[in-house]
């Protein structure tokens, strides 16, 4: 999404005719052992800093980073994607697949370490923050170069974050927060003002708002950039074929192009779980992304293979439509259905999943419960924040009786055309029977799901987050009434006041504090249902070294290089 995760069947069967494979077979409806269990707050996965140890629980996998004395200089490594990325396009991109194309080729003002920590990339260092909170200062490398030949400034630095807060249809808008305006006093320094205190931006900066794209390519290309993207990175944009690949190539102009071993890069679009596998392991490609929880046991027994693996700080979930009638980006209107229109639908819709249940039965324990968009691995969570309200059925039913709605409750529910998505979208229609739901499921491909979401074309919509270091960006592009991603329609002055006073406040109590409070808010109201937190589960050849992958779900390929 930006979303997200999952994505369709169809495409990848186009796109690899050259070798026979036989794709994973759809189960039918999954017969799940539901244990009615009252959930406690959520405990954080393990963590043992990286390395290439294989894991067989919750511990995380890394990679390290490769020597160069063991990788040899050039080849063309190949991702098999399980998703088509949308636009590459920084201010308007919305998926996580997106994300992995930036990683190599539109390098930010910041990044994110193994540890979840904040570390500079285009900058030199943390910004200087004013005593008020009212002004940033950023001081930039010299002497980079963009993939055009332009040379990275102060300027650059300027026209980008101005082009994510003003383009039409931008998705950085909400996560820049209230940027009054940007000095450039020299050509290695940014100075950025703000109307109040915005504590997330230097988070913000870690990511897609952060990435500093090619003034001379945004000139010419306007919102066609990513026809042609051009920013600073080890790679750059070479060619696109709509549903099928994305290549990029070794850009001669990197600032630290001696640490670039691979002449090319080209991402595959496969998105059936099981063909990805067979694709890693008869070697037609080095790396499969978002393995099935289904497949990743048996790579991991492979000798040749590593599963990288990090809990993500994101979560899967139902986000209701409750008054995007109009598309998103315009006025609200509220849906004239029940559970548009009374919470306690939703409530009963939330009390009817088995969060523990899809998670042993349909993730093979890989991946986690989840009840808030809030990652137990954040620094600002909390017990309140990770709480999580019982599955009770019979409860569900009470509530919708007391709605005045007849029981069972039709509701329609769009989800990815793929096999992983089509079994928990199963598992949740046989589940939420008891509740007194019937689930009506829609599968559409991965890009006009997306589009679907953002007309308001859907009554229950089945889609994750990837996750962002800083909670901000996991809450309020999503629930806030100003959010550039609220494609629920959702609108509450109580969580709007909450966090906002959470985007305010410098004081890290303060702020654990709300965000326990805008859970427990958004719980009375469910427009968004929180299921389960899924594991970054990533298959690499072990003829590839230096591909790592830390908690915010991004392969890291960029310095990778086959073993010598």
């Amino acid at each position: 999404m930006t979303r997200r995760l999952p994505s369709l069947l169809n495409r990848s069967s186009r796109s690899y005719r050259r070798r026979p494979m036989v794709a994973g077979t759809m189960v039918g409806v999954i017969a799940l052992a539901l244990v009615g269990t009252a959930c406690s707050p959520v405990e954080p996965a393990g963590n043992d800093g990286g390395g290439e140890t294989q894991s067989a629980g919750d511990q995380d996998v890394f990679g390290d980073p490769a020597d160069p004395a063991q990788v040899k200089q050039g080849g063309t490594l190949t991702v098999a994607l399980s998703a088509d990325p949308d636009k590459l396009d920084p201010s308007l991109s919305r998926s996580l697949y997106s994300r992995y194309v930036f990683h190599t080729m539109c390098e930010k003002l910041y990044d994110l370490g193994p540890d979840a920590k904040v570390v500079p990339q285009l900058a030199t260092a943390l910004p200087t923050i004013s005593a008020d909170g009212l002004s940033l200062t950023i001081p930039l490398k010299q002497g980079v170069k963009f993939a055009d030949g332009g040379t990275m400034d102060s300027n650059a630095v300027k026209i980008s974050i101005e082009r994510g807060l003003t383009i039409a249809g931008s998705g950085r808008k909400s996560e820049l927060g209230p940027i009054t305006s940007i000095d450039t006093p020299d050509p290695n320094t940014v100075v950025i003002k703000l109307s109040k205190p915005f504590a997330p931006l230097t988070a913000a900066l870690a990511d897609r708002a952060g990435m500093v794209l090619s003034p001379a390519a945004v000139s010419k290309l306007g919102a066609n950039f990513s026809n042609a993207p051009v920013c600073v990175g080890p790679f750059k944009f070479a060619s696109r074929v709509a549903q099928n690949s994305i290549k990029v190539v070794k850009d001669p102009l990197y600032y630290d192009a001696a640490k670039v071993h691979l002449d090319a890069i080209e991402y595959r679009i496969i998105t059936d779980s099981s063909i990805r596998s067979a694709n890693l392991k008869s070697g037609d490609a080095q790396i499969a992304d978002s393995l099935s929880t289904q497949d990743a046991p048996q790579l991991q027994k492979d000798s040749t293979m590593t599963v990288l693996q990090s809990q993500s700080l994101g979560y899967q979930g139902l986000t209701i439509n409750v008054a995007n009638a109009n598309g998103i980006g315009k006025p609200l209107k509220q849906l004239d259905t029940p559970i548009a229109k009374d919470p306690r639908v939703r409530q009963a819709l939330a009390l009817s999943i088995d969060r523990e249940a899809l998670v042993k039965s349909i993730f093979n324990g890989l991946n986690t419960v989840a009840c808030s968009p809030v990652s137990p691995k954040s620094e600002f969570t909390s017990d309140a924040a990770q709480v999580c309200p019982p599955h009770d059925p019979a409860k569900a039913k009470q509530l919708l009786a007391d709605a005045g709605v007849a029981t069972p409750y039709k509701v329609s529910m769009i989800t990815s055309n793929n096999p992983d998505s089509l079994r928990l979208a199963q598992a949740l229609q046989a589940m939420v029977k008891d509740g007194g739901f019937e689930l009506e499921i829609k599968p559409v491909e991965y890009a006009s799901l997306l589009d679907q979401q953002d007309r308001g074309d859907f009554e229950l919509l089945q889609l994750g987050w990837s996750g962002r270091v800083d909670p901000d960006a996991n809450i309020y592009n999503f629930v806030g009434s100003e959010g550039s991603q609220n494609v629920a329609g959702y609108s509450s002055p109580d969580v709007d006041k909450l966090l906002t006073d959470a985007r305010q406040a410098t004081d890290k109590a303060q702020r654990i504090k709300l965000y326990g409070d805008v859970v427990a808010k958004l719980q009375e109201d469910d427009p968004l249902i929180y299921m389960y937190r899924q594991r970054n589960l990533t298959g690499v050849s072990k003829k590839l070294l230096g591909v790592q992958t830390f908690p915010d779900g991004v392969i890291r390929t960029a310095f990778a290089g086959f073993a010598k």
